[in-house]
């Protein structure tokens, strides 16, 4: 770890490209970017329409020759050409133009621990098209454990689960590195269709476009009273509009299901580590990050079913990229270890 450490103080830009939303981080700056990984292009002329915040409103409202895309699923950049004007727009002219004039510019960026060759070379290229020369891939667990505070650089066992959009990462770390790790296609965009389904089936409503996070919908208006909330969306059968009342303790079963690949994943990381690590994870605990940590219930269930303390970072969906700036700005120091001399 102490020469992707060197590597990584010698960056100037830090980039965080998740399948809900991109993150840039510009060293002795801050957090420059934080939008919607998201674009609009018109399909006619290939040009691009809106970024961000302005093309996910516009999700299932614009007219046929409009399209918008997500250019990154899973973690892994899908259209390096969209990737690339997106992030151009993101930063802005000014800071390329003060980009441009260093002729070393180097970036880091997020990939996932288990990335093949293609997706860490997209990753690279859409760095690349922002006038990276050099981009030094780190891996999310790590940024994201580092975000947490957590000392993955010394010998003691830390684990972490990271919860995307799509995808959910669980790792025990220690001294730097990765002691045992899995990925799972559960996320937030999962949690939620399952959420729209029940609500389709069982209430025949569906509710618009911008209703990204149902689930939150949900249980964020329920009366504690009477255990549930009214919902309004558009009738399944005559489209008109029509409100319903929906039970909270149905859409948290619905919930538990998917949630429950989350802790046989972890369930599988532990077997696989040696037994002190998993002792020292005993009085440490688990940590929750990623854009979907706060999903209701997540943590009480992670702990029911370890029988570890979970507890949810401070800020759950910044830590990747406040860890690659807390490596940018060199506040991590590796153990020193070398050879040893008589």
């Amino acid at each position: 770890m102490s020469l992707s450490l060197e590597q990584l103080c010698r960056c100037s830009v830090a980039v965080d490209l998740g399948a809900a939303r991109t993150r840039v981080y510009l060293k002795e700056v801050g957090l420059i970017v934080n939008q919607p990984t998201v674009a609009a292009v018109n399909t006619r002329t290939g040009s691009l329409i809106a970024v961000g915040s302005l093309a996910e409103r516009m999700t299932g409202r614009t007219p046929g020759h409009i399209r918008v895309v997500r250019p990154v699923s899973g973690g892994t950049v899908v259209d390096i050409d969209i990737a690339q004007r997106m992030l151009r727009f993101f930063v802005g002219n000014k800071v390329r133009r003060a980009w441009r004039r260093k002729p070393l510019l180097r970036a880091a960026v997020c990939v996932s621990h288990d990335a093949d060759p293609l997706a860490r070379r997209a990753a690279a290229e859409t760095l690349a098209g922002l006038g990276a020369r050099r981009v030094e891939l780190v891996d999310t667990l790590i940024a994201a454990a580092v975000g947490c505070g957590l000392p993955v650089e010394r010998p003691e066992a830390t684990m972490i689960v990271v919860c995307g959009a799509t995808t959910t990462h669980i790792a025990v770390l220690s001294m730097g590195a990765i002691v045992a790790a899995e990925k799972i296609p559960v996320g937030g965009d999962i949690i939620d269709r399952a959420v729209l389904e029940h609500l389709r089936t069982r209430h025949e409503l569906l509710l618009p476009g911008q209703s990204g996070h149902p689930l939150h919908e949900v249980l964020r208006g329920a009366d504690p009273s009477v255990g549930g909330a009214e919902v309004h969306g558009r009738d399944v059968t005559t489209g008109l509009a029509k409100s319903v009342y929906v039970d909270a303790a149905d859409v948290r079963s619905i919930v538990r299901s998917p949630l429950t690949g989350v802790l046989d994943a972890m369930r599988a990381v532990l077997r696989r580590c040696p037994p002190d690590l998993v002792a020292d994870l005993a009085d440490r605990g688990v940590v929750l990050a990623g854009g979907s940590a706060r999903l209701t219930g997540l943590d009480e269930l992670l702990a029911q079913g370890t029988g570890m303390h979970t507890h949810v970072a401070d800020r759950p969906d910044l830590c990747a990229v406040e860890g690659l700036g807390a490596l940018l700005e060199g506040k991590v120091q590796p153990l020193p270890l070398g050879p040893l001399s008589h």
